[in-house]
């Protein structure tokens, strides 16, 4: 009989549904409204700053946790937005992307055997990151139909076993912006059972309606165990740079930096000088961003609705939208999600891949919102001309 000629980790789960989609969308010369990222041009000074270090011969490797600018600069972020005292000596690292900064963060903490309490719906990437650790995630529903922390059914969720948990706030897919009493209570239970807690919170600087996003490493008792991730990717539409970093104390970021030298060596020089730089553009940068994106919230909801599709939840956070499905009697959300495409012209997420359970996300599909006007305006003429015919042409089961 052959051997098995894959390792076991790598068949408990699938590709990235969402990168999929995007070639899906390729393929039928579709709107986008699947991956995550902007179809407009990066701030001007942050791409004159990445021309003028390729110039400047910044073109070999930095230091491998980062660069001294870009660490600094990370630094006096967190303090500047947030009022955290962050060492950019022993206390940062930057990667190639939060993606990585969440792997490398799992595989120096996590052993094979423990648990990671992870979210739901959840970004697809960290069920599998807990996997390739060995560990076993453990899949804790946000309470529908705003998606809120349930304080009880996260406590029981916590055990002997727990080592770290996964939050995500502002959140993606949902939108949520977790609030503080919501984060007191994941903060609670991380100090009773000694846990760490990994925070994503890549879209720190967008949010809406008079939210403000709170880091939980500034809650008390909580800077020496947490783990906190973002990147430049969204805050600076530059998705494509692969620019992110973890901040923690210094004996965690001592076993991350080991893990992400030999994992990815570091960051683009060059783009860590311009990282540099848009974390330090004015403060009206970071205000006009809010405003920006929620005219796309707005423009985007106004789309769907006349579409004929409603919302689960107006998003507070982030540029994402969930809109249930189910009314329009389809199998499943995947097989809704491709046809969308092929049919309609307008590449969505299907709900299922943000669930550990797919039968959880069959009524729900994604929408982001990151684009211009006139690419949110075509995507809305495309789907109220042709959800009609979906609606009616429904595949039997």
């Amino acid at each position: 009989m052959a051997r098995n000629r894959t390792a076991r980790r790598t068949q408990g789960f699938t590709e990235s549904v969402i990168r999929e989609m995007t070639r899906v969308c390729a393929e039928h010369d579709g709107v986008n409204l699947a991956q995550g990222y902007p179809d407009f041009p990066a701030p001007e000074e942050v791409k004159r700053a990445a021309v003028e270090a390729i110039l400047g011969d910044v073109n070999q490797y930095s230091i491998t946790w980062g660069a001294q600018s870009m660490r600094a600069a990370v630094a006096e972020h967190a303090e500047r937005f947030y009022g955290m005292r962050v060492d950019p000596e022993r206390q940062v690292t930057v990667c190639c992307g939060s993606t990585e900064a969440m792997l490398s963060t799992l595989l120096s903490l996590v052993d094979p055997g423990d648990e990671v309490i992870v979210l739901e719906p959840y970004y697809e990437n960290y069920g599998p990151g807990a996997a390739l650790c060995g560990a076993r995630p453990v899949y804790v529903a946000l309470e529908a139909p705003h998606f809120r922390i349930d304080p009880e059914r996260l406590r029981a969720a916590f055990g002997p076993r727990t080592k770290a948990i996964v939050l995500n706030t502002p959140n993606n897919p949902t939108g949520r912006v977790f609030d503080r009493q919501e984060l007191q209570a994941v903060a609670d239970l991380c100090l009773e059972w000694d846990v760490v807690a990994i925070t994503d919170e890549i879209y720190e600087h967008i949010v809406f309606d008079g939210w403000r996003h709170v880091p939980l490493a500034t809650l008390d008792g909580m800077a020496e165990r947490t783990v906190t991730i973002s990147s430049c990717s969204k805050t600076f539409s530059v998705t494509g740079w692969r620019v992110g970093y973890a901040i923690a104390s210094a004996e965690r970021t001592d076993a991350i930096r080991k893990v992400h030298d030999f994992v990815t060596v570091g960051a683009p020089a060059p783009l860590q000088e311009a990282g540099a730089a848009a974390l330090r553009l004015p403060d009206a940068y970071f205000e006009q961003l809010s405003v920006h994106y929620g005219e796309r919230r707005a423009r985007m909801i106004e789309a769907l609705r006349s579409s004929g599709l409603e919302p689960v939840c107006v998003p507070e956070g982030a540029y994402y939208v969930l809109v249930d499905i189910g009314g329009f009697g389809w199998p499943d959300d995947d097989l809704f999600a491709r046809e969308l495409v092929r049919r309609v012209g307008v590449a969505t997420v299907p709900g299922s891949s943000f669930f550990h359970e797919p039968s959880m996300g069959r009524d729900l599909i994604r929408f982001c919102f990151p684009k211009r006007m006139e690419t949110i305006d075509r995507a809305g003429e495309l789907l109220r001309s042709g959800l009609e015919r979906m609606r009616r042409e429904v595949p039997s089961r």
